[in-house]
């Protein structure tokens, strides 16, 4: 099976470490660069061995090519994606471009296997149309001009075809994402708006986290969940009975919601976290992920001695190495400072978003109990 070579000029990232990170390449770039090796073969009758297309801020990638069917009226190419070294599901799939003469008017666009269609309002394609991006559906479009142009084709016009994109092994990969909750059915949704993938940026889970506000948004709903793990999710809408399409899988990215919240507030958000997470989050922190904040032991500790702690439960909370830890030695007092740290986290919730939005933070521990609340 052929690989894609990462080419030369890709770029690379570092770590504070200074581990280097190979940055890769999103679906949409992918299926762009699949979409123009097709069309130059429906043109030509023949396929390169490999494709470069031009991405929105100039880098010019290399993809080789795995799948060049060309049959009556059509070119299919496929191209494996390659994210570099980031944990992207949809890394090491196939992205299956077809070209084939479609009606006046320009590019048009379909979804193949493993490719969803959108079903809600709020997202920035219509319902009923295929989930591919605007971000991807231009670099598409950017692509196939470039080829017409290049085989001297009128410079000016686009050429009139239908792509048709698949991603076999979509449908299952997608169950990996927050596609049906985001009303994305039937597969993945391919996204991108530089063709550039960063490591461990998470920019797909932020992208949901947005259009997770979006859909709740446009259909109307008045107040909105978001948690940072199933477990609080579950507990917390066992209460509140709010539709999927309500509940925000948050995650890590406190800072990702609430910032796209205050420019696009609703009426009431419920955050639901466990203890760790949103200790965090009262300190001040907007990414609670463990490689990227720590628990501030010192500060719990002293909100232990202000709630009465007696001197060696504050001292053992200072030495502590998990929030868990500090509400066990808390005791008698792990309400009270799961109600303190909700209070906190809602100021800093409130402070981020700067009005518009009424906000309640509640605290669960690992059971799905809730232990501390702030509305």
């Amino acid at each position: 099976m052929k690989k894609v070579e990462h080419p030369t000029d890709a770029p690379i990232v570092r770590k504070p470490t200074g581990k280097a990170l190979r940055k890769g390449w999103t679906t949409g770039a992918c299926a762009a660069a699949a979409a123009a090796a097709a069309y130059r073969a429906l043109q030509t009758g023949c396929f390169e061995e490999s494709v470069s297309i031009r991405l929105p801020r100039g880098e010019t990638p290399t993809f080789a090519l795995e799948t060049c069917e060309l049959g009556d009226g059509f070119a299919r190419v496929g191209i494996i994606k390659d994210a570099g070294d980031d944990p992207d599901v949809t890394h090491g799939l196939e992205i299956i471009a077809e070209v084939r003469p479609g009606p006046p008017g320009g590019v048009s666009f379909a979804a193949g296997e493993g490719v969803g269609t959108v079903t809600l309002l709020g997202l920035p394609l219509p319902p009923g149309e295929p989930a591919i991006n605007p971000g991807p559906r231009a670099q598409i479009t950017t692509a196939l001009q470039s080829v017409a142009q290049a085989l001297g084709q009128d410079a000016n016009g686009l050429p009139d075809v239908k792509v048709t994109i698949s991603i076999p092994g979509g449908l299952e990969a997608s169950k990996k994402t927050m596609n049906a909750r985001l009303g994305i059915i039937g597969g993945l949704s391919v996204l991108g708006t530089t063709g550039i993938v960063v490591p461990f940026s998470c920019s797909s889970w932020i992208h949901s986290i947005q259009r997770g506000v979006d859909v709740a948004r446009a259909q109307g709903f008045k107040h909105v969940l978001a948690a940072t793990g199933r477990t609080s999710e579950h507990a917390a809408n066992s209460e509140l009975s709010l539709p999927d399409e309500a509940l925000i899988d948050m995650g890590d990215f406190a800072g990702g919601l609430l910032k796209y919240v205050r420019a696009h507030p609703v009426e009431r958000l419920t955050i639901a976290g466990g203890f760790a997470k949103l200790a965090k989050l009262a300190q001040g922190s907007m990414d609670l992920h463990s490689a990227r904040s720590s628990v501030d032991f010192a500060r719990l500790a002293d909100v232990l001695a202000h709630l009465g702690a007696d001197e060696t439960t504050v001292q053992a909370a200072r030495d502590a190495n998990t929030a868990l830890r500090v509400l066990e030695l808390a005791g008698d007092k792990a309400d009270e400072l799961a109600h303190r740290v909700a209070r906190q986290a809602r100021e800093v919730a409130l402070a981020t978003l700067a009005g518009g939005t009424n906000v309640s933070i509640w605290v669960y521990d690992r059971s799905g109990k809730r232990i501390g609340d702030a509305s």
